[in-house]
């Protein structure tokens, strides 16, 4: 945990233009997009435009905490995207959360074999048949001026990349011989004789089982052979939840999540609460000043919901704290922090 909270992300690009690592990373991301042909450089048509991008860092660790290695990924802004011009549809499924604890419980009553892969660039594995055009991206410039990237791939960030992903791993794993659910619909299932094996999609992430270890390496070999996979071994890491294995069953605990969310808040060496609310607090009847950042109020609360799948015990004070988002009061900003503190 030491090694996983001691990693600096760059907030900028200049941040990155004095690190090699975040240069060769950038580098490394460019190669593999246009291997991966995801754009063709030409003119921009008369009438059109040409959308922006940025770089995105995220330092990618090992399940012992220690660095992987520094990714830099290219995201195109779609908050500049016209409905009707650049895309149609952006619907996407990802897994439910009851679908996640299900899956799991299922597997372990099962004593199924519990693997997990992650997409290299998934987002790039899904055809466009709108035209989206892209300024060139930052500090990659063309030897002929005023050229621009056309988008023959989807990219990050482009409002209906999701769904252009997931309609080609669905067909895949359709052509492999699995089966949708009709009740999520990121749910796979593949059954031959005695063989059973899940498939759990959440955007690039997905979580193998199966009652045969052998018919699970097939499927994630095939998996291979249709995209740039990433074979992560047996499930520890997934949704900032670590999974942990025994003759027992399994244990999900989000300690460095909620280690991020105290850290975010600055209370990382504050002294702790006993109780995460006051008791007999009236939140609903405070009155004074508006708190001074609603939008860190809102995204405090988001995720204390979240830290809620591992820890019920803050259920009832974090759906106290969700109805005031819209307009939070300074007290309900400290009632909030006094939460973190619990943790």
């Amino acid at each position: 945990m030491a090694s996983i909270t001691a990693g600096s992300e760059p907030v900028s690009y200049n941040e990155v233009m004095r690190d090699e690592r975040w240069r060769e990373a950038m580098r490394k991301e460019i190669q593999a997009l246009e291997e991966n042909g995801t754009w063709t450089v030409e003119d921009l048509p008369v009438g059109k435009k040409a959308i922006g991008s940025k770089w995105v860092y995220k330092i990618k660790y090992n399940s012992d905490g220690s660095i992987e290695r520094c990714k830099a990924r290219l995201v195109i802004l779609g908050n500049n995207q016209k409905e009707g011009i650049d895309y149609h549809e952006t619907f996407a499924p990802t897994a439910k959360m009851a679908t996640i604890r299900t899956f799991l419980a299922v597997a372990t009553a099962n004593n199924c074999v519990l693997h997990q892969m992650d997409v290299q660039n998934a987002f790039l594995h899904g055809d466009l048949t709108e035209e989206v055009f892209m300024k060139m991206p930052p500090g990659f410039a063309s030897k002929n001026p005023g050229k621009v990237c056309r988008l023959r791939r989807s990219l990050y960030g482009l409002r209906h990349a999701p769904r252009c992903w997931f309609a080609k791993l669905a067909d895949s794993l359709k052509t492999y011989g699995f089966h949708q659910s009709y009740s999520d619909y990121s749910f796979f299932a593949f059954r031959e004789q005695h063989v059973q094996i899940h498939v759990l999609v959440y955007v690039d992430d997905l979580i193998i089982s199966g009652n045969d270890a052998t018919a699970v390496q097939r499927v994630k070999k095939y998996l291979s052979s249709c995209f740039h996979m990433k074979d992560l071994g047996q499930l520890k890491y997934f949704l900032g939840i670590e999974v942990a294995r025994n003759a027992e069953g399994i244990f999900l605990c989000q300690r460095k999540y909620a280690l991020d969310v105290i850290s975010e808040v600055g209370l990382l060496g504050a002294k702790p609460a006993k109780t995460p609310l006051e008791q007999n607090h009236k939140l609903a009847l405070v009155e004074g000043d508006d708190a001074s950042d609603p939008a860190q109020y809102r995204r405090l609360v988001g995720r204390l919901i979240y830290l809620t799948i591992t820890r019920p015990e803050l259920s009832y004070c974090v759906h106290i704290l969700a109805q005031f988002m819209q307009q939070p009061k300074k007290a309900h900003w400290e009632a909030a922090l006094r939460v973190v503190r619990y943790l």
